[in-house]
């Protein structure tokens, strides 16, 4: 009994790891919201600062939460074809209500409302899976997977010293390689050489003292 409460203490308990890792995930697409005047906004879109094993742990259910939002942007794109140009219970939306077409787009739009349940079930916020279909699966439409990336931070956490990693989405924040440029080297310029003065060589006197020694 007292490994099993221990273990419940400290949050060995799969479904407070489970909470965990949807709060972590949630927190993840949150960065990404339109944060304009709220008083929680992120420092840093796209990005969130944890310890190593909990963001390699949080990792694969945020790529499988993008992945199953991703592979839904066809049957959305099907279904806004299909749907009405009007406004919900104007004449116009009643008459599209009535025919045909509500038949058809409600089966375009089924695979759309069954992966947005599946992401609700996953992470349990309605304002996180809002995010990750209306602004991060459009971005990732042509990627087929490795969304996220985990870079160890240098500084442990305080207190407990955990290492600690930033887990981000790949292309928000980017490094950008630049090929370095050859230098130029340029010519020198021409400079006269002075020969360096012997000390035993002879001194030649002046030819102006010769000739004033020869007038005398």
């Amino acid at each position: 009994m007292r490994h099993r409460r221990r273990g419940r203490k400290l949050g060995r308990n799969p479904n407070h790891q489970r909470a965990l890792l949807r709060n972590l995930a949630s927190a993840l697409m949150l960065t990404e919201r339109d944060s304009e005047g709220d008083d929680n906004a992120p420092k840093t879109k796209g990005r969130i600062i944890t310890t190593v094993p909990k963001a390699k742990e949080v990792r694969p259910l945020v790529e499988k939460c993008v992945t199953i939002a991703r592979r839904s942007l066809s049957h959305q794109e099907a279904a806004d074809q299909l749907g009405p140009n009007a406004d919900r219970h104007s004449e116009k939306w009643r008459t599209w209500r009535e025919s045909p077409k509500w038949y058809e787009w409600n089966r375009a739009i089924a695979p759309v409302v069954a992966a947005r349940r599946r992401a609700l079930q996953l992470l349990g916020d309605k304002k996180a899976v809002r995010v990750l279909f209306d602004e991060i699966a459009p971005r990732y439409a042509d990627r087929p997977g490795g969304y996220t990336r985990i870079l160890q931070l240098a500084t442990p956490r305080l207190g407990d010293a955990a290492p600690r990693a930033i887990l981000e989405f790949v292309g928000t924040h980017d490094r950008v390689q630049r090929r370095a440029e050859k230098p130029a080297f340029e010519a020198p310029a021409e400079t006269q050489v002075v020969p360096p003065v012997q000390a035993d060589a002879p001194v030649s006197e002046p030819e102006e003292s010769a000739e004033g020694e020869k007038q005398a």
